[in-house]
């Protein structure tokens, strides 16, 4: 199949899922790639993280951050369903830098990052990247504010109400009534920048060894790994990833190391037209166009985008 056929299809199983999106697969070693719309900017979601845990690192990595530095963290005491870790405790904690790391990345604790955006906050996040030269990602507001949405308002059995609002109130120019929504003022990036993201921390020349080892473990042990990982993971491959979900977005970005040594980084960042919570099928569909792109481009095809 034509590389030209492949993105066709793959776009067409996204609409039949009520899905649109961005993706990009892109080989670490030759820098072939193929994908679609991947310069397009989507809020970024949780996704944040990642650029924070880099941040973080590097700031460690140069003497300026001790890792071990005990932090005193305040509950969270949500109660709406998702939130995990310090989110849902009750009580105060004591937590290292590197400890609040892994609880950011790998459960994706918001009350953990927002405790390490304390110490880095968002534009020094987007310095730190500037600095690196990986362009394309905007940190400008802390994660705690992803739980400040209209779903939060709301009654659980009323949650498809948020979802609809999140669907039908953007504007041409991606603007959006919900600030997390709005690129000019959410936390965003494209599935190009997430990419570069990830190939400069499995490729490092700018990040300095020490963070980029850091933040790759990191993501080798994320624990959310219903999305693209059950068609990325065998015993003959890793998958390493972060996803990022917020009312009707869905993204996981990251990095397939196969056992003969070739190496993909991963992005599919995509949002539903479908007014509901729990899209299980929505994210298979995620994982199928981005295991086709994936496999189209093993097969050793030239590079293509659309």
């Amino acid at each position: 199949m034509s590389a030209t056929a492949v993105v066709r299809n793959a776009r067409d199983l996204l609409d039949e899922a009520g899905l649109h999106g961005a993706f990009l697969v892109r080989d670490l070693d030759t820098g072939a790639e193929i994908g679609f719309d991947a310069d397009i900017p989507y809020p970024s979601a949780s996704l944040v993280k990642v650029p924070l845990a880099v941040a973080v690192g590097e700031r460690v990595a140069r003497g300026e951050l001790d890792p071990t530095r005990p932090v005193e963290v305040a509950p969270g005491r949500l109660t709406t369903p998702g939130p995990t870790g310090l989110s849902r405790f009750r009580h105060p904690a004591r937590i290292a830098v590197d400890d609040l790391l892994y609880l950011s990345t790998c459960i994706s604790d918001s009350v953990a990052a927002d405790a390490l955006f304390d110490l880095v906050p968002p534009a020094a996040v987007t310095a730190e990247l500037r600095r690196l030269r990986i362009d394309g990602i905007a940190v400008r507001h802390r994660a705690g504010d992803l739980s400040d949405t209209p779903v939060e308002r709301l009654d659980p059995d009323d949650a498809h109400l948020a979802h609809s609002l999140a669907i039908g109130a953007e504007t041409p120019g991606q603007g959006h009534p919900v600030a997390q929504l709005d690129v000019t003022r959410a936390n965003t990036g494209s599935a190009r920048a997430f990419v570069d993201l990830l190939h400069a921390l499995w490729r490092p020349s700018t990040i300095q060894q020490v963070t980029a080892a850091r933040v790759r473990a990191l993501m080798g042990d994320n624990l959310h790994r219903q999305r693209l990982a059950p068609d990325f993971t065998s015993d003959a491959s890793r998958w390493s990833s972060k996803t990022g979900t917020l009312l009707h977005l869905r993204h996981e970005v990251g990095v397939v190391e196969h056992a003969d040594g070739q190496s993909y980084a991963v992005a599919a960042l995509t949002a539903s037209r479908v007014p509901a919570a729990a899209q299980p099928g929505s994210e298979a569909t995620m994982a199928q166009v981005a295991r086709s792109l994936h496999d189209h481009l093993r097969t050793g095809t030239l590079p293509w985008w659309g």
